[in-house]
């Protein structure tokens, strides 16, 4: 099932789905599709004994949470003009923070969730533009023309270590810590985040995902599922994840797809 929204003069249509994968006996994934306003998010959460997932559940309830206040009291905040760039920068950081700063206090309050965390990836849609709050090593591609294209950078140690000497396509696959993490939500009581903001065109595709996609498909395969499906977005999740559990499924996948038409 997807759901259209409709951005200035144009359209946004959303699908997402996750799944445990082959390997994992739980899923510690959330994701939010947006039902009031376009603001989707992917979550891929860390901790285990359950606490990740309550570290991801958290991020997307209080993220879609704080966008739906700020939609409510818009009227009130910004009688005379609509909200620049900067505003919307700052609504995405404050979001993304103040769910850092849930998680963290849980996680002291509640000695069996000490140590949980969570990436984010939380992408909203305005006056034109997008923009991506990003923290962890979940991640963000457009597909347009015709090709894919990472929106984002991971902040993982395998990245951290890509910077600093070349690697070959095997030591990359074959890197001891891949899957960890140096930047994510609930570690401390502050955090970071990335934001990315660009214009849209019609016809982007956007896919938010955990990295139990990206670590099970090529990004050339990527595009080919979604390039095949895009005319169906939700037909297109599954056939992601499909792909990815047919590739092993080692992790929890989620993915969440937005497809920008013409209003």
């Amino acid at each position: 099932m997807s759901i259209s929204f409709a951005v200035g003069h144009d359209r946004v249509r959303f699908a997402g789905m996750t799944h445990v994968g082959r390997v994992r006996s739980h899923n510690e994934d959330n994701l939010l599709i947006p039902d009031e306003v376009p603001i989707a998010v992917v979550s891929d959460g860390m901790g285990g004994h359950a606490c990740g997932e309550v570290a991801s559940q958290i991020t997307v309830d209080v993220i879609g949470s704080f966008y739906k206040r700020a939609a409510a009291e818009g009227p009130r905040t910004w009688p005379f003009r609509l909200p620049s760039v900067e505003v919307e920068k700052n609504r995405m950081i404050t979001a993304i923070k103040l769910a850092n700063s849930e998680i963290f206090d849980t996680a002291a309050a509640e000695a069996e969730k000490a140590g949980m965390g969570c990436t984010v990836e939380a992408m909203y849609f305005s006056q034109g533009r997008f923009y991506i709050g990003h923290v962890g090593d979940s991640r963000v591609y457009r597909i347009r023309d015709g090709s894919i294209q990472l929106m984002t950078e991971d902040h993982s140690l395998l990245n951290d270590w890509r910077r600093m000497k070349e690697m070959t396509g095997e030591e990359i696959r074959t890197f001891p810590h891949r899957n960890v993490v140096v930047r994510a939500l609930g570690l401390g009581d502050h955090v970071a985040v990335d934001v990315y903001v660009e214009e849209y065109k019609i016809g982007d595709i956007y896919l938010m995902c955990s990295d139990g996609l990206n670590d099970m498909l090529e990004d050339d395969e990527i595009l080919q599922h979604v390039e095949t499906k895009k005319k169906r977005l939700d037909g297109a999740c599954q056939a992601l994840i499909d792909a990815a559990n047919e590739a092993g499924g080692k992790d929890n996948v989620t993915v969440l797809l937005a497809h920008v038409l013409e209003a």
